[in-house]
């Protein structure tokens, strides 16, 4: 006769879930809620200083949902949201995976760290938008211009974050893989990986954020569309409401796309220590 008792570890661990979906059941109306609070405190003081300074200088919320209305109507915001974001999105995930092989390559190999060092040391402290002109000249007003800066931005964030990882792991357990007979590869994909998967994670977020800075100045310089050359152009018009468009969506669209990443790095990688 077959048993249909539930082991006790199953019954925990499904205890255990349920916990948790309460938790967070009764815990998002009241993030919702400081969510809420914190834009109409935002709202107003944005209010107060548009009535302080004035219209020419700081766009009211009103305007800026005018403006925001007519720029989606003929095209123009959902345009540019669609051309920044696919070139964001290209830029940073080849940034992703350029920098993720770099970073393990460079951690586990002394060798290769020492040879590759001098060239992410020098790199990284030179800002994407002093190649902005080369970029053009190079690649073109095309997409790959403003691609490659958005990769340029990302790859170094990405690289020293996994090398960060992958020098983390403990000694302890690096000798205790090869002393099980593991292989250099099998202690790579089992130990070393695993541990370093938290660091990656933290460095894409930082690469995030830095294409978003990135994109403005790669677009003022050669693009038609996108939300730095729709911030540039309102410059050009004096509409300062056009300007305060491109900016609140700018934070916006980074806002969920990170938010996005968060929910996927600690749904799918939760099992690698992953929490945010």
């Amino acid at each position: 006769m077959t048993s249909t008792t539930t082991p006790p570890d199953a019954a925990r661990a499904t205890e255990r879930r349920r916990e948790r979906r309460s938790r967070t059941a009764s815990g998002l109306p009241r993030t919702v809620g400081l969510y809420l609070v914190s834009v109409a405190i935002g709202v107003v003081v944005w209010q107060l200083l548009a009535m302080r300074y004035g219209a020419a200088l700081v766009a009211s919320p009103k305007a800026t949902l005018i403006a925001a209305k007519d720029l989606t109507a003929d095209g123009t915001l959902p345009n540019s949201v669609i051309a920044s974001g696919r070139r964001i999105l290209i830029g940073w995930g080849l940034g992703v995976v350029v920098g993720v092989p770099v970073g393990l390559l460079m951690g586990l190999l002394p060798v290769a760290r020492q040879l590759l060092d001098p060239y992410i040391e020098f790199f990284r402290f030179i800002p994407p938008v002093a190649f902005v002109t080369l970029a053009v000249v190079w690649l073109g007003i095309g997409e790959a211009s403003k691609v490659v800066l958005i990769f340029y931005t990302s790859v170094f964030i990405v690289t020293l974050n996994t090398i960060a990882g992958v020098l983390s792991v403990g000694e302890s357990k690096l000798r205790a893989a090869g002393s099980l007979g593991a292989s250099r590869w099998q202690v790579m994909r089992l130990v070393v990986l695993p541990a370093t998967v938290p660091h990656i994670v933290t460095g894409a977020r930082l690469a995030m954020g830095n294409s978003f800075l990135t994109i403005v100045s790669a677009e003022i310089v050669a693009a038609q569309v996108g939300l730095g050359a729709l911030i540039w152009t309102s410059r050009n018009y004096g509409r300062i409401d056009w300007v305060f468009v491109g900016i609140i969506t700018l934070g916006v669209l980074g806002f969920v796309f990170d938010r996005v990443l968060r929910i996927v790095a600690s749904r799918g990688l939760r099992r690698y220590g992953v929490k945010l």
